[in-house]
């Protein structure tokens, strides 16, 4: 079977787009605008309604996660409430390892009995490790349980170059990650838990019996960015200072976009801060989204042979939006790339091919396309016309 070739004109629509998470390892990166220059060790800018990176720096190199690792700890204790394993009031022990975790703390003791709701807040809000803590061992039973849970759902969300050795991020001989794995891990929490994300916006906490001075989320964008809206913040003495912070800003024409950055290792929690609004000012700034196509819209409707219907509709269930450089986007063209023929049955959600939108000669971004219908196959008759018309063809 050869691949059969398609083109069709890009058209900007102005109409809301819908955040859909694609894999940062499947993402085409635009050549230009350049990115500003970032004072950290390491950085990753991702349009993630258009699926893109726009911007890296070093997305594969090794670092220490300190307090990032409690995304990880958020993914498995949201999966756990979404199971029912555990309830939002449920009151959780606060047993003696939790207690006594150093660092950030939301100041719980075994004298508590702790509601699953405040130890999110806690752990979230205050980057509480005790908070933390507690939470790891009423989901996986133990520290050491939770921690091979968390390293079975990173290999599962392919986080291809992180390992866990506890639930916190303190700094421990091999507990490492990379912007990439980070990159699919904030843009998986997202997706898969939307009706959690508001502990990630949450200013302020306070639990009663802690100190109040204790209270403010230590992602500071919150305060001075009112589109950022999560997510987590870091900081060791070996990782330095860590932002991983997401923003959803209305574009004139366009509708909802969101970018995700990564700003990793700069030297203060000022500079954290200022990188990362650098980043996201740029991304909006440097780069206009395009829809192409609607949710459920067919990109193309190919023929089908030995089928109930003599075609298909090929297209994505989410809106199908792309970045290029500003003022780029009347120069678009889309290509279809499939496999011909094909042959009944399709089911709804098969793969059927690949858009590949261009600027000009480059290949700005490759989106897979999937049957928004399914066809079943044709009786006896209708297969056999179709087998020798194939023939013939």
């Amino acid at each position: 079977m050869q691949p059969i070739h398609s083109t069709v004109r890009a058209v900007a629509l102005a109409a809301a787009m819908v955040p859909a998470f694609v894999s940062v390892s499947a993402l085409a990166q635009v050549a230009a605008p350049v990115p500003p220059e970032i004072a950290a060790r390491n950085y990753l800018l991702v349009d993630v309604t258009a699926g893109q990176v726009l911007g890296a720096k070093d997305i594969d190199s090794p670092v220490e996660q300190a307090s990032l690792t409690k995304l990880m700890t958020g993914y498995l204790v949201f999966d756990a409430l979404r199971s029912k394993k555990i309830t939002l009031e449920q009151k959780m022990p606060v047993s003696e390892l939790a207690w006594k975790m150093p660092g950030s703390r939301m100041f719980i003791d075994p004298k508590m009995q702790v509601p699953v709701d405040d130890l999110i807040k806690g752990m979230i809000v205050q980057s509480g490790n005790d908070a933390t803590m507690a939470l790891a061992e009423a989901v996986g039973g133990s520290q050491e349980n939770f921690v091979r849970l968390m390293n079975e759902q990173a290999k599962a969300l392919g986080m291809k170059n992180t390992t866990y050795k506890n639930p916190e991020g303190l700094t421990e001989p091999g507990h490492l990650t990379t912007a990439r794995d980070l990159s699919i891990l904030a843009q998986r929490l997202m997706q898969d838990f939307p009706e959690y994300m508001h502990y990630y916006s949450t200013k302020h906490y306070y639990y009663p019996g802690t100190p109040a001075s204790n209270g403010t989320n230590r992602n500071s964008l919150l305060f001075r960015d009112p589109t950022v809206d999560g997510l987590k913040t870091g900081h060791t003495a070996a990782a330095g200072y860590c932002l991983v912070a997401t923003a959803k800003r209305d574009m004139p024409n366009v509708g909802s976009r969101r970018l995700l950055s990564i700003v990793l290792g700069t030297a203060s929690e000022k500079a954290r801060a200022n990188e990362s609004q650098k980043l996201l000012n740029w991304g909006y700034a440097a780069f206009d989204a395009v829809k192409l196509f609607d949710g459920d819209q067919p990109v193309v409707t190919p023929q089908v042979w030995k089928g109930s219907a003599n075609s298909v509709k090929v297209g994505r269930a989410t809106p199908i939006v792309v970045s290029v450089p500003a003022g780029s986007g009347g120069k678009l063209s889309t290509e279809v790339v499939r496999q011909d023929p094909l042959i009944a049955p399709i089911a709804k959600g098969q793969p059927m091919g690949t858009l590949k939108v261009k600027l000009g000669t480059d290949t700005v971004a490759e989106v897979p396309l999937v049957a928004l219908e399914g066809v079943e196959q044709a009786g006896f008759f209708g297969r056999l016309w179709d087998t020798i018309r194939l023939w013939i063809k």
